[in-house]
């Protein structure tokens, strides 16, 4: 049971005391309900405080009623500041929206020497260099990425393997700031790579314009060469030396990594963060698998459901929150980032947890060939032959016309939670995301049937989990505190 209740509700000939600002309410466990305000501040009531505040008789003396009131659930006679402290808190939370996009994801090649069965794009042998970028087409896209009126832009260059066309990033990033000695924005760059052709001229090259690096981790040499198999069967080996190496050119914290669940992953949760921790990396993002690319061609995204991704984070999260109570800190970066959304007026720029969705206003890509879409996800759809969020072509279609036409508003719109079915009256709703593209990918739908999203079933999941640990431990809540505040 979830319900929402607000102002309009109540008239002047009400007997109650109070008058409710916007609240949503949803069960949590047993006889306990959450209930959030439309900031994503939260209460646990029990169903009986539940019913009473809705049907106007909570008492004035309640334990509740002041908390319900500091955190503008209600107003009362004795103030009507709530609602104002109320729409600045949504304000907050709302404001980035109005700078976007700012990270701009050039896929300078499809060409890549891996060949890893999950992979959620369909790479090209390294030797097809009809994949690569081309100049031409890198200078047309960042004509659109100083359109942005972003004030920070972050540039990311993904393959396929993008180190493969190294000369095509050398381009792109001098270009780029050129251009921003006018544009004055905050300019920053990141290479996605695998680091098995990390070279010493790429280095050189990280190294003189401050380009951070991002890689694949998948856990234990074991398990990584499984889930990323190479010529020479030693893509471990080769990413933890990349690693090493680009640390010590670039410095430790210019280097991070991203690891993927895989049905050989379930089994191995502690033995995956312990290998980050020996790499010496201070979080991990325990990742599940996306209905795109090769992992569904391979059958790789069947292997497993939501249940034993979730008993695998949840086994993963608690093993991190047991070293964190033992003095190790370490981060998972997912809950980090819906925490942040639960615990401070902040949001958060990860494209999944942004409602409307992150598509376009928060990430956009540059494929290859010229083709805008919407997002990464978008397009890893592509590749299985659906263009539904393919926005335009930067050698054909301006930036009005990329970021106004109905590929991207009509998604946009179908995907702001606060008004879509099954969203609009659940208590988890200031905390979610939005993804239409995944929806679309595995329902057909922008929208998506809520009770048969995976993406629900895995969020609700998490939010629970996170709730009931920090209630139940005051430690817990601290650590958790702490993560919300640095992500």
């Amino acid at each position: 049971m979830a319900k929402f209740r607000d102002l309009a509700d109540y008239d002047a000939s009400d007997t109650a005391p109070y008058k409710m600002l916007p609240w949503r309410f949803t069960p949590l466990e047993g006889d306990t309900y959450v209930a959030t305000n439309m900031a994503g501040e939260y209460l646990l009531m029990p169903r009986s405080a539940v019913e009473d505040l809705a049907g106007g008789r909570l008492a004035s003396t309640d334990p509740l009623y002041d908390e319900l009131k500091s955190r503008h659930f209600l107003i009362d006679a004795d103030t009507d500041v709530g609602l104002d402290l109320l729409a600045l808190k949504v304000r907050t939370k709302l404001s980035p929206l109005a700078n976007f996009t700012g990270l701009h994801i050039f896929v300078t090649t499809l060409r890549c020497e891996h060949s890893c069965p999950y992979c959620q794009v369909s790479r090209a042998n390294d030797d097809k260099r009809e994949y690569d970028m081309t100049e031409a087409t890198a200078l047309k896209s960042l004509d659109l990425v100083f359109r942005s009126p972003a004030p920070s832009i972050k540039i990311e260059f993904q393959g396929g393997e993008s180190l493969l066309n190294l000369p095509l990033i050398k381009l792109v990033v001098t270009e780029a700031k050129k251009r921003n000695e006018t544009a004055r924005r905050e300019l920053a760059f990141v290479i996605a790579t695998n680091l098995a052709v990390l070279d010493d001229e790429a280095l050189s090259f990280a190294r003189e314009h401050d380009i951070l690096l991002s890689t694949s981790l998948d856990g234990p040499a074991d398990l990584h060469n499984r889930n990323r198999p190479r010529p020479g069967k030693d893509s471990y080996e080769r990413a933890i030396d990349g690693i090493h190496r680009a640390r010590r050119a670039l410095g430790h914290h210019s280097v991070g990594a991203l690891m993927t669940t895989t049905a050989a992953s379930l089994s191995r949760a502690r033995d995956i963060i312990d290998e980050y921790i020996r790499a010496d990396f201070g979080s991990i993002f325990l990742r599940p698998l996306s209905p795109y690319g090769f992992a569904i061609k391979t059958k790789f995204y069947q292997s497993y459901d939501q249940s034993k991704w979730l008993d695998f984070y949840f086994e993963g999260l608690d093993y991190i929150i047991e070293l964190n109570l033992n003095g190790f800190e370490f981060i998972e970066q997912y809950a980090a980032m819906v925490l942040k959304k639960m615990l401070t007026p902040m949001q958060t720029s990860y494209v999944d947890l942004m409602s409307p969705a992150g598509i376009a206003i928060g990430a956009i890509v540059y494929n290859y060939d010229g083709t805008v879409y919407a997002s990464d996800e978008s397009r890893m759809l592509a590749e299985m032959d659906d263009k539904t969020f393919a926005l335009g072509n930067v050698h054909d279609d301006e930036f009005a016309d990329i970021m106004l036409g109905d590929a991207l508003l009509d998604p946009l719109e179908s995907s702001f939670a606060g008004s879509a079915p099954g969203c609009s009256w659940c208590a988890f709703e200031p905390w979610c995301g939005a993804d239409p593209v995944f929806h679309h990918a595995t329902q057909g739908d922008f929208v998506g049937k809520k009770p048969l999203s995976a993406f629900c079933t895995r969020n609700m999941a998490v939010f629970r989990g996170l709730i009931t640990r920090m209630e139940a431990n005051p430690d817990v809540r601290r650590t958790f505190e702490r993560w919300a505040n640095i992500v």
